[in-house]
Protein backbone atom coordinates (compact mmCIF):
# COMPACT_ATOMS: atom_id res chain seq x y z
CA UNK A 1 0.00 0.00 0.00
CA UNK A 2 1.85 3.49 -1.45
CA UNK A 3 1.47 6.32 0.96
CA UNK A 4 1.83 9.89 0.00
CA UNK A 5 2.62 12.72 2.31
CA UNK A 6 2.33 16.74 1.54
CA UNK A 7 3.44 19.29 3.73
CA UNK A 8 4.22 23.02 3.23
CA UNK A 9 1.13 24.35 2.80
CA UNK A 10 -0.69 27.34 4.00
CA UNK A 11 -1.58 31.48 3.24
CA UNK A 12 0.81 33.69 1.10
CA UNK A 13 0.38 37.31 -0.36
CA UNK A 14 0.22 37.76 -3.86
CA UNK A 15 3.34 37.57 -5.18
CA UNK A 16 4.48 35.42 -2.42
CA UNK A 17 6.32 32.40 -2.18
CA UNK A 18 5.28 28.19 -0.46
CA UNK A 19 7.23 25.13 -1.18
CA UNK A 20 5.20 22.11 -0.47
CA UNK A 21 6.79 18.61 -0.27
CA UNK A 22 5.55 14.86 -0.77
CA UNK A 23 7.22 12.19 1.01
CA UNK A 24 6.48 8.58 -0.48
CA UNK A 25 6.62 5.36 0.90
CA UNK A 26 8.16 3.69 -2.20
CA UNK A 27 10.20 4.91 -4.74
CA UNK A 28 8.44 6.47 -8.07
CA UNK A 29 9.15 6.88 -11.33
CA UNK A 30 6.84 9.62 -11.86
CA UNK A 31 5.43 12.49 -9.19
CA UNK A 32 2.86 14.62 -9.77
CA UNK A 33 1.39 17.61 -8.09
CA UNK A 34 -2.21 18.62 -9.15
CA UNK A 35 -4.68 21.03 -7.45
CA UNK A 36 -7.93 21.40 -6.79
CA UNK A 37 -10.44 24.17 -6.43
CA UNK A 38 -13.92 24.20 -4.85
CA UNK A 39 -16.38 23.38 -8.04
CA UNK A 40 -13.25 22.40 -10.02
CA UNK A 41 -12.00 19.82 -11.40
CA UNK A 42 -8.94 18.30 -10.20
CA UNK A 43 -6.28 19.35 -12.48
CA UNK A 44 -2.19 18.50 -12.91
CA UNK A 45 0.36 21.33 -12.31
CA UNK A 46 3.77 19.92 -12.54
CA UNK A 47 5.27 16.25 -12.89
CA UNK A 48 9.00 14.82 -12.55
CA UNK A 49 10.18 11.56 -14.08
CA UNK A 50 12.28 10.50 -10.91
CA UNK A 51 14.57 8.33 -13.17
CA UNK A 52 15.91 11.13 -15.49
CA UNK A 53 14.48 14.60 -14.05
CA UNK A 54 12.44 15.42 -16.60
CA UNK A 55 9.64 17.80 -15.77
CA UNK A 56 6.12 19.11 -16.98
CA UNK A 57 4.52 21.55 -16.17
CA UNK A 58 0.45 23.38 -17.26
CA UNK A 59 0.87 26.13 -18.54
CA UNK A 60 -0.95 28.31 -15.95
CA UNK A 61 2.22 27.77 -14.01
CA UNK A 62 5.41 27.72 -16.05
CA UNK A 63 7.76 30.30 -15.20
CA UNK A 64 6.73 30.59 -11.96
CA UNK A 65 6.38 26.79 -10.21
CA UNK A 66 9.59 24.31 -10.17
CA UNK A 67 8.84 20.91 -9.54
CA UNK A 68 12.33 18.63 -8.00
CA UNK A 69 13.15 15.64 -5.82
CA UNK A 70 15.04 14.00 -3.53
CA UNK A 71 15.51 10.20 -4.74
CA UNK A 72 17.40 9.51 -1.26
CA UNK A 73 14.38 10.66 0.38
CA UNK A 74 11.24 9.54 -1.73
CA UNK A 75 10.37 13.11 -1.41
CA UNK A 76 9.61 15.76 -4.21
CA UNK A 77 9.03 19.03 -3.95
CA UNK A 78 7.20 21.74 -5.66
CA UNK A 79 8.36 25.24 -5.33
CA UNK A 80 5.69 28.37 -6.22
CA UNK A 81 6.62 31.47 -6.54
CA UNK A 82 4.72 34.63 -7.58
CA UNK A 83 1.88 33.17 -5.96
CA UNK A 84 -1.89 34.23 -7.63
CA UNK A 85 -5.18 34.07 -6.25
CA UNK A 86 -5.98 31.72 -8.98
CA UNK A 87 -3.24 29.23 -7.68
CA UNK A 88 -5.76 28.69 -4.57
CA UNK A 89 -6.67 25.13 -4.01
CA UNK A 90 -5.82 22.37 -2.40
CA UNK A 91 -2.27 20.95 -3.90
CA UNK A 92 -2.26 16.89 -4.12
CA UNK A 93 0.79 14.72 -5.16
CA UNK A 94 0.42 11.36 -6.76
CA UNK A 95 2.16 8.55 -8.03
CA UNK A 96 1.85 6.78 -11.30
CA UNK A 97 1.65 8.43 -14.72
CA UNK A 98 4.36 7.19 -16.55
CA UNK A 99 4.24 7.37 -20.12
CA UNK A 100 7.65 5.53 -21.09
CA UNK A 101 10.19 7.90 -19.98
CA UNK A 102 8.07 10.37 -18.93
CA UNK A 103 4.93 11.56 -17.26
CA UNK A 104 1.50 12.31 -17.82
CA UNK A 105 -0.04 15.84 -16.24
CA UNK A 106 -3.27 13.74 -16.94
CA UNK A 107 -5.23 12.65 -12.94
CA UNK A 108 -6.94 9.73 -14.49
CA UNK A 109 -2.92 8.31 -14.86
CA UNK A 110 -2.54 8.49 -11.36
CA UNK A 111 -3.35 5.48 -9.30
CA UNK A 112 -2.33 6.73 -5.71
CA UNK A 113 -3.11 9.70 -4.03
CA UNK A 114 -1.92 11.69 -0.75
CA UNK A 115 -4.49 13.60 1.60
CA UNK A 116 -3.62 17.21 0.08
CA UNK A 117 -2.38 20.27 1.39
CA UNK A 118 -4.63 23.60 1.39
CA UNK A 119 -2.96 26.51 -0.69
CA UNK A 120 -4.80 30.35 0.25
CA UNK A 121 -3.24 33.27 -1.89
CA UNK A 122 -4.57 36.16 -1.12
Amino acid sequence: HVQLVESGGGSAQVGGSLKLACTASVRTKCMGWFRQAPGKQREGVAAIYTGGGSTYYADSVKGRFTISQDNSKNTGYLQMNTLKPEDTARYYCARGGRLGSACSLLRDRYNAWGQGTQVTVS
